[in-house]
């Protein structure tokens, strides 16, 4: 499992036209799913999420997570993060994950990272064509992926 996590000052997606979720302050995760993922990568991308202290203190060092800037996180998921780009010029996703395994993961997900969050997320819609709008602040980009935790 492969998350984006870009700080944002705001974020928002949009599907149809229609606002799906915004937030102020916070991360902008975008979440690539595997085949071989499992509730494990679930628990252990939520934690590194939420605590991830990436936010300044009055020192304007790095230090301060979601929580305690009382921040906001917007999931969307994003399939072509596991895109394979070593033949050719058109990327094969043959390592991204199919929507019978997907789906789920991204549902529990949701559910992994409003409870270490302790309050609702906001979210994209699975498999909808979105468009997100965010100002990444600083800016601020972290990759994370469960395969590759040490």
């Amino acid at each position: 499992m492969i998350a984006i996590i870009q700080r944002v000052s705001e974020a928002s997606v949009k599907i149809e036209g229609k606002i799906k979720g915004e937030i102020q302050a916070g991360f902008l995760v975008l979440l690539g799913i595997t085949h071989t993922d499992t509730q494990e990568d679930v628990e252990w991308l939520s934690k590194k999420i939420v605590g991830m202290r990436i936010f300044s203190d009055e020192e304007k060092k790095m230090n301060l997570d979601l929580s305690t800037i009382n921040g906001n996180i917007l999931l969307i998921s994003q399939f072509t993060l596991h895109a394979s780009t070593k033949k050719g010029n058109r990327p094969s996703f043959i390592e991204a994950a199919r929507p019978e395994i997907a789906i789920p993961l991204y549902e529990k997900m949701i559910l992994q990272l409003e409870k270490d969050l302790g309050k609702p997320i906001q979210t994209g819609e699975f498999g909808a064509d979105m468009k997100v709008s965010l100002i990444n602040d600083g800016p601020v980009t972290i990759v994370l992926d469960s395969k590759n935790k040490i």
